[in-house]
């Protein structure tokens, strides 16, 4: 029954390790980075994340830039003349003790000019630089997944 129980523990450990990747910054906490997979001929594509501020001031997220995009740009959906539509912005804030989600239909990191198709399927992982006014610059490892659904935290 232990042996069971130990290979059990074993089988399921990189499962445990894939979905709990989480990485700091001073006081930065950010959680799951994530991109769906590329679908074929899409030019672009949109990487997600939490970030929660632990701290007593605002941070601020200033840029990304990964290898794989000639282009990292943040983005916002904003509601304008009765239409959702995506908007470029040059920082997003993270005030003191909050927590601001990186997600379908909200801020988000847009990815252009893709350079590596290949790192944008289902399993991969592909590094993207977030570069924090205070914080400074954090590599995360972005994990491609099929659709949001599966993302789970």
């Amino acid at each position: 029954m232990l042996k069971k129980a130990l290979l059990l523990a074993v089988l399921l450990l990189p499962a445990c390790v894939v979905h709990a990747h989480e990485y700091k910054a001073g006081s930065l906490l950010i959680g799951h980075p994530w991109s769906m997979e590329l679908p074929p001929n899409a030019p672009t594509v949109a990487a997600y994340f939490t970030l929660k501020n632990k701290g007593d001031s605002v941070d601020r997220l200033i840029s990304v830039d990964t290898p794989i995009a000639g282009q990292a740009q943040l983005h916002e959906h904003v509601h304008a003349d009765g239409l959702m539509k995506m908007q470029h912005v040059q920082a997003v804030d993270i005030p003191a003790g909050a927590k601001v989600a990186f997600a379908p239909m909200a801020w988000h990191v847009m990815l252009l000019d893709i350079k590596d198709r290949s790192k944008l399927v289902v399993g991969q992982r592909f590094p993207m630089t977030l570069h924090f006014e205070k914080a400074g610059d954090v590599e995360v490892q972005v994990v491609v997944q099929k659709k949001a659904s599966e993302h789970q935290h």
